[in-house]
């Protein structure tokens, strides 16, 4: 059965999308109980859309002559329906609705409905590629695109012709993240060569170090945060959810789920890991302690100047890597460092209180960019991992279903929330001039393992007990072999 013209909305915020953002009108619902309204197969409380089934969450997607979906409910649907079903038998079943709901048997007739309806068709599946065209990876969703653009050719040209300029589009953006995993992996293998010429020339009293590049604190800033954006970029809000898995018994399609699919948001955490070894590394290999000192001194106004950008996730990169045992340890060297502004800085990102001056930090951030004037103000680069841990445990937190066997669309509303502000911030193009001898030397410098930070950290300030005197033994061991 379609859906009733006079239903309400699915938010009380409809309508306020604006075509570059998703987060201005997903409120963060308190749990209401019980549900006044039901329409059919859906529930709301004050006028929100709250619960419903499956088959009536996915028949509300369904644009008709005189309906279409909130763009809130369009993403949220969209972005959690994964939780329950494989996006291909999604779009599978909107395909049949959409086709079905306009064919009487009369071919004129049947044109006429289809020109009607094909614009809003159109706009639905426009949302869809462009919010989440990594689904579009499956040749089964691309061949269900060329159906719908077929069937829409039959009654109305121009939408058939914004199929079309929709799908090269889609195309383009494929190809562009084909050509972005390469690149990730080639810099990955050219970063994991062993370190082997670089200790070399340490030894041999060579400058080979981030100083030797760049010795401007706020243009290494400017350039971490260039790599921060390029990789948020690539992330598909779909990677938070397909990240969980499935607990679902209903779900029929395991095998989507086993897969993850979760690559680019992998590679943005391994490159949080990698920056943190840089910065070791960078600290523990000069063999001069005035030398190690500089290095602190420097990735301290670094990590400074990133948390006046907005680029928290570099700065707590940053604050991991000089907080690893190997250089914590170096205490002749930090003894040469004016600690002040470090102390203020791991302040900032203390984890105690679930982070709370972090989180206060990121409001005011994220306040800054709503009203910026420039797009450096504009900058929100959180801290991943915690985004990641804080959508998880909203997962976790809160059923998939109800006892009724309803969907819980008010969980869905919240985890729409939080993905939707990611959305926002990794849409800012970054303002800074790019610099590529410092790029390239950040992503493909060689980094020493946890064990050569070890090894390094001893044979510049040495042992201080048997334990360390144990470890160094069994490190020189391990790297003759």
């Amino acid at each position: 059965m379609l859906i009733p013209v006079n239903m309400p909305p699915t938010t009380p915020y409809a309508g306020k999308f604006s075509t570059s953002t998703y987060n201005n009108n997903i409120h963060l619902h308190k749990y209401h109980q019980p549900m006044e309204v039901s329409y059919g197969d859906m529930c709301y409380h004050d006028n929100s859309l709250v619960s419903g089934s499956l088959e009536a969450l996915i028949q509300h997607l369904v644009p008709t002559v005189d309906y279409y979906p909130d763009r809130s409910y369009v993403f949220t649907f969209l972005l959690s329906s994964r939780l329950f079903l494989h996006p291909y038998e999604l779009m599978s079943r909107l395909c049949h609705l959409c086709v079905e709901q306009h064919r009487s048997g009369d071919l004129l007739l049947d044109k006429i409905r289809i020109r009607d309806v094909a614009p809003k068709i159109v706009q639905l599946l426009t949302e869809w590629t462009e919010t989440f065209p990594y689904d579009f990876r499956d040749e089964r969703m691309m061949h269900c695109l060329k159906e719908m653009s077929h069937h829409l050719a039959r009654g109305d040209e121009y939408s058939w012709r914004a199929m079309q300029q929709m799908t090269q589009r889609l195309i383009q953006r494929l190809a562009a993240l084909g050509q972005y995993e390469e690149a990730i992996a080639t810099l990955n293998a050219s970063a994991a060569e062993r370190p082997t010429a670089l200790k070399a020339k340490q030894q041999n009293g060579h400058r080979h170090d981030v100083l030797s590049v760049c010795d401007d604190a706020f243009i290494l800033a400017q350039q971490l945060t260039h790599i921060e954006l390029d990789r948020l970029s690539f992330i598909g809000p779909e990677e938070f959810i397909q990240a969980f898995g499935v607990k679902d018994h209903l779900v029929n399609h395991k095998s989507f789920f086993r897969k993850r699919k979760t690559t680019n948001l992998e590679a943005y955490v391994a490159w949080f890991n990698r920056l943190s070894y840089l910065v070791a590394t960078e600290i523990c290999m000069p063999v001069k302690k005035k030398h190690r000192a500089r290095a602190l001194e420097f990735f301290i106004d670094v990590a400074r100047e990133c948390y006046n950008i907005g680029n928290f996730n570099s700065l707590m990169a940053i604050i991991s890597g000089m907080n690893m045992s190997p250089v914590s340890r170096l205490k002749k060297t930090w003894s040469k460092v004016n600690t002040d502004k470090f102390d203020i800085l791991e302040h900032q990102m203390d984890p105690s209180s679930n982070f709370s001056n972090y989180r206060t930090a990121l409001r005011g951030a994220t306040q800054r960019s709503i009203t910026a004037h420039s797009n450096q103000e504009k900058i929100v680069i959180p801290f991943f991992s915690l985004l990641i841990k804080d959508i998880y445990f909203l997962n976790e937190g809160c059923a998939n279903r109800l006892p009724n066997g309803h969907v819980n669309f008010e969980k869905l509303w919240d985890l729409a929330k939080q993905v939707s502000e990611f959305l926002v911030w990794r849409q800012v193009m970054c303002p800074f001039e790019r610099d590529r001898k410092i790029l390239q030397y950040l992503v493909t410098t060689p980094v020493f393992t946890e064990d050569e930070l070890h090894l390094a950290s001893y044979e510049t300030e040495g042992p201080e007990n048997h334990l360390e005197k144990d470890s160094r033994r069994s490190l020189r061991c391990v790297t003759l072999l």
